[in-house]
C-alpha cells in the first residue's frame, strides 16, 4: 500500500506595488473658503532607530523620515524635521486656511535617500 502526503504551502508575501502609497492624506471633502482646515497625515514607515537587532541577531540600520514638507497650490504651508524619537507610521496633524481649490501635495524623504510624494485635491466652495 503506497500513501503519498502532499503538503501545501502558503506563503504570504506582501509586494508594495510601484503605484500604492505609502501616505495618508486626511482633509473635509468640501472646504469654506477662509475657513481653518485640520490636515491629518499618516505616513507607513518603520523609522528604525539602528538599535535593534533581527533574530540572527544582525544589527538593524538606522532609517527615520528626516523631512517632511507639504504645498498647498505649489506654496510650502508645512515642514517637519523627524528624528529617532518618533514612532513607526509616524501621524502629523496641522491646521491650515483654505483660500483657494486646488492640491495639497506632501513629500517625505528618509534616511535611505526614498522620497515618496501624495497629492490630493482641496475643494474650496
Amino acid at each position: 500500500m503506497s500513501l503519498s502526503l502532499r503538503l501545501r504551502v502558503v506563503w504570504k508575501v506582501r509586494i508594495p506595488r510601484a503605484d500604492m502609497a505609502n501616505t495618508r492624506i486626511q482633509i473635509p471633502t468640501k472646504i469654506q473658503r477662509g475657513a481653518v482646515v485640520e490636515v491629518r497625515l499618516l505616513i507607513r514607515h518603520p523609522m528604525e532607530t539602528g538599535f535593534r537587532h533581527d533574530n540572527v541577531g544582525r544589527p538593524i540600520p538606522q532609517n527615520v523620515i528626516k523631512l517632511v514638507t507639504c504645498r498647498y497650490n505649489g506654496e510650502e504651508i508645512f515642514r517637519a524635521e523627524l528624528f529617532s524619537g518618533v514612532a513607526a507610521n509616524p501621524y502629523l496633524a496641522f491646521f491650515t486656511t483654505a483660500s483657494d481649490s486646488g492640491e495639497l501635495e506632501v513629500t517625505w524623504t528618509d534616511e535611505t535617500g526614498q522620497t515618496e510624494t501624495e497629492r490630493t485635491p482641496v475643494a474650496v466652495v
